[in-house]
């Protein structure tokens, strides 16, 4: 900038003359002025440019953001729909598996009735159930008798039950006839395939179960000679 402190006014006024010197000025306060718009137009343009292209910039990234999260809503909407599908089919599964076993537990009781070769020769306590009522300490029970023989001849007799249990801190046992109305001839059968006996019974208050003993008492008769089939199992209510 020492070049700027050099130049003398006085002297170029002299030398140029007034009118000059002013049109010399003019001229290079125009000339200052074109190159500043110039360049300030320049920069407003450049500026302009850039926020032109952030905002498309920024534009796309919001449509972008917009898709991913479009996409989010379908991918949680197909995860609910899978599972759904899922649940239902594990469900579709475990009813098909309750039903065949169902199927094949009846298959397994008519062939023990139509095909007793299979199986041992006989009469056979086949099934024991035992389900609480609305009533306290009352049960309901039912017996399932199966005759497994190939000349089938009618099975008579009766039935009986032993409850084996602790009453008052000490071991006891009660028979049908104890806490039960039903009579010899509710629980008495005749068949020649198979049949469900069924029954009710109340045990006495502060009697804790702990075994029930099924009996199936061919009684003699000409065409039978007397025999008795026993059962026990746990106290398991169904």
């Amino acid at each position: 900038m020492n070049w700027l402190a050099k130049i003398n006014l006085t002297v170029v006024i002299e030398r140029l003359g007034l009118f000059k010197s002013a049109l010399f000025l003019a001229i290079l306060m125009g000339l200052c002025l074109f190159t500043g718009y110039r360049l300030g137009n320049f920069y407003h343009h450049f500026q302009t440019t850039t926020l032109a292209q952030q905002k498309s910039r920024l534009e796309h990234l919001y449509q972008e953001q917009a898709r991913q999260v479009e996409r989010i809503h379908m991918l949680e909407v197909e995860l609910a729909i899978e599972q759904l599908v899922n649940q239902n089919a594990q469900v579709t599964l475990q009813e098909m598996a309750d039903e065949h076993y169902q199927v094949k537990k009846q298959l397994g009781f008519y062939e023990k009735v139509m095909a007793p070769e299979k199986g041992a020769n006989g009469l056979v306590i086949d099934k024991v159930e035992v389900t609480a009522s609305q009533s306290y300490n009352h049960y309901n029970f039912q017996i399932t008798l199966v005759q497994q023989q190939l000349k089938k001849r009618y099975a008579k007799g009766y039935v009986d039950i032993i409850i084996t249990g602790s009453f008052a801190n000490k071991p006891s046992q009660l028979t049908l006839s104890d806490i039960s109305m039903v009579t010899r001839k509710n629980v008495s059968f005749s068949f020649k395939y198979f049949q469900v006996i069924s029954g009710d019974f109340t045990l006495p208050n502060d009697f804790i179960a702990e075994k029930i003993q099924v009996s199936a008492i061919l009684t003699k008769s000409k065409w039978q000679k007397y025999q008795k089939l026993n059962k026990t199992l746990p106290w398991i209510l169904e």
